[in-house]
């Protein structure tokens, strides 16, 4: 054995201090010493605090232009007319503001493509430290915009807030994929949709006429972005690193088991360490692939394409265009405009409901159920939403009809769709493909997201009531995919995900021959383009 070996062993047959680990929640054993679904106390505040100050901010920014819009485009006017010495057109002012919405999704894109250096460099939770300055340069900016009367201010400040977005939803989906246990990978996973759901309802609540949606205080509603912010900086840092990149990356395997110890809530830890151990001694002299390598790999083909059309739908489906104009659609519904923010708001709610349920129900149900049951009812509500729209001037009640149909589509895309893509993007690749493959679902995720937030208003305005029939056929083409292609990857580990996606890829993962972790060798081994190593046997002979 070397050095390193040693170190191995001696982590998973060493002896474990006594006494209860930092992390561990009171009364959270049984009386004999098991835990209760693998959950502690630094396990949920890792969670929460790395999701407030990151996909809670992606959500807040996704509805926070919708209440002050009116006000936004009279600051626009103004600017233009005084730069201009005339008003700016209706035509001019629409593509602004199409280009306001949507170069938050340009910025994302440029986060997302960040994200390798960024994790490889400062490691999953520094990176989300270090992205928070993103958040607060961009906050500043927004909220200064006004006073200063530089329309661009509020441009740039949208697309800094991009970038921060696009680095939390490939970090914060990595890092919770690695600090959480298999049998709650799930559950945890959906923190990322459910903090989504609630800074959208935020920024509906704090859009309110009664609070920051005034004239007079609409750039107030960009520069509370800076307090998320602030809270996770100064309490991240207390927070363990993932133990995954520990291992695998900085190959400190004694802060890996101290992070093990403080996530899990306990001391006994060895089997957690001999899974990863058992992934790390197969990746050992295998560096993380970039995009093209992993594109090239034949076992991962179906992985990928499964990312791709899940990440697009995920965007295409057509909530954003809801989140982005649900004033509009309420006024073509005969909504009376001072209505309109209150109706917007239980959109907020039925979001954070559908969100939680779906975390409680996950382990229970699956992915695969919750996704292809979400794209399938999504279509159903769709077609009704267009008929009713159509339709509105027949009776009094239809208009209240669509607004039930647009609660039934957010509820629909939360209890799976919302949160899922991001949890089968960490599930199904290794280690050394995860960033990678973050890096393909976040630009197919930001590009489809800028090509809704453009082109929506002109497709709304030559389709008219029809535009969501569009939604209604992406939708229900996803779920056509997912029911024939994708895999339930409950409680499965990465080996058994490929092993299912196998026979499509026409790529089994190679069976081991040798051991070289264990014999010494030290033969420098890059991954084939057929296929990388996989733990199937290891696992199977160490822990049988």
């Amino acid at each position: 054995m070397d050095s390193q070996e040693l170190s191995s062993a001696h982590l998973l047959r060493g002896p474990s201090p006594p006494g209860p680990p930092s992390g561990a929640c009171p009364g959270s054993r049984t009386p004999g010493g098991r835990r209760k679904q693998g959950w502690s106390c630094s396990l949920i505040v890792a969670s929460f605090v790395g999701a407030l100050g990151s996909s809670f901010l992606y959500g807040y920014n996704l509805s926070v232009v919708n209440a002050p819009t009116p006000y936004i485009k009279a600051f626009y006017n103004e600017t233009w007319e005084r730069k201009h010495g005339h008003p700016i057109d209706l035509d001019t002012l629409t593509l602004l503001w199409s280009v306001t919405v949507s170069i938050f999704a340009i910025g994302g894109l440029v986060g997302t493509l960040m994200v390798k250096l960024m994790g490889k460099s400062l490691g999953r939770k520094y990176t989300l430290l270090a992205n928070n300055v993103f958040a607060i340069s961009a906050a500043l900016l927004m909220a200064c915009s006004l006073p200063a009367g530089a329309l661009e201010m509020l441009v740039v400040g949208r697309f800094i807030m991009g970038v921060d977005g696009g680095i939390a939803l490939s970090a914060l989906p990595m890092y919770l994929s690695e600090i959480s246990p298999k049998e709650i990978r799930g559950s945890l996973g959906q923190v990322t949709a459910i903090f989504i759901c609630i800074g959208v309802f935020t920024g509906q609540l704090l859009g309110l006429p009664e609070l920051l949606g005034k004239e007079s205080t609409w750039p107030y509603l960009f520069g509370v972005i800076a307090v998320p912010a602030v809270v996770q900086l100064v309490t991240l840092p207390f927070l363990p690193e993932s133990p995954h990149y520990l291992l695998f990356e900085k190959h400190d395997q004694a802060g890996a088991e101290k992070a093990f110890r403080t996530i899990l809530g306990k001391e006994d830890v060895s089997q957690e360490l001999e899974e990863v151990l058992a992934e790390g001694r197969m990746q050992r002299h295998i560096q993380l692939v970039s995009v093209f390598e992993l594109l090239r790999t034949r076992c991962v083909r179906w992985q990928v394409i499964t990312v791709v059309i899940t990440m697009g739908c995920y965007q295409l489906c057509g909530l954003n265009a809801i989140w982005f104009y649900t004033s509009s659609i309420f006024s073509k519904s005969g909504i009376p405009p001072e209505k309109i923010p209150y109706i917007t708001l239980s959109t907020g709610a039925i979001e954070i409901l559908a969100a939680i349920f779906s975390g409680l129900v996950i382990e229970r149900l699956g992915r695969r159920p919750l996704l292809i049951g979400g794209f399938g009812l999504m279509t159903s509500f769709f077609g009704i939403l267009t008929a009713t729209l159509t339709l509105q001037d027949h009776a009094p009640w239809i208009p209240y009809l669509s607004i039930v149909c647009i609660l039934a589509i957010i509820a629909s895309f939360c209890s799976g769709p919302g949160g899922i893509p991001f949890i089968l993007t960490g599930e199904f690749f290794q280690q050394s493909q995860r960033p990678a493959a973050f890096i393909v679902a976040g630009t197919i995720n930001w590009l489809s997201n800028f090509a809704v937030g453009l082109l929506f208003p002109f497709i709304q305005k030559s389709l008219d009531t029809y535009c969501f029939l569009v939604f209604a056929a992406i939708c229900f083409a996803g779920a056509v995919y997912f029911y024939f292609v994708l895999p339930e990857t409950k409680n499965r580990s990465y080996a058994e995900i490929s092993q299912a996606f196998a026979k499509r890829n026409k790529a089994s993962p190679p069976e081991e021959k040798t051991d070289s972790a264990v014999t010494g060798d030290k033969t420098n081994v890059r991954p084939e383009a057929d296929c990388p190593s996989t733990l199937d046997n290891y696992v199977k002979n160490s822990l049988v």
